[in-house]
C-alpha cells in the first residue's frame, strides 16, 4: 500500500480548504493550541507569583522577628 495514494488531497490549497469546512477545521485547532499554551503557562507564572509572595512574606517575617527580638532584650536588661 503506497502512503501517497492514501492521502485524499491533491494539492496542499485543497488541504487548507479541508473539504470546505476550514473555518470550523483551523479554529478548532486554534482553540486547542490556545487551551494547551494556557495549560502550559498559567502554571509557571502562578508558580513565579507565589515564590515572589513567599519571599515577601519571609522578608516581612524576618524583620518583625528581629524587631520583636531587640525589645525583648530591652524588657530583659530593664
Amino acid at each position: 500500500m503506497n502512503l501517497i495514494e492514501n492521502i485524499q488531497f491533491a494539492s496542499f490549497a485543497e488541504f487548507l480548504d479541508m473539504g470546505g469546512y476550514s473555518f470550523n477545521v483551523w479554529s478548532v485547532y486554534a482553540l486547542f493550541a490556545v487551551f494547551i499554551a494556557v495549560n502550559l503557562i498559567a502554571p509557571m507564572l502562578r508558580r513565579r507569583q507565589l515564590i515572589k509572595e513567599l519571599r515577601r512574606r519571609h522578608a516581612i517575617d524576618e524583620r518583625s522577628g528581629a524587631r520583636g527580638s531587640e525589645s525583648q532584650q530591652g524588657e530583659i536588661n530593664s
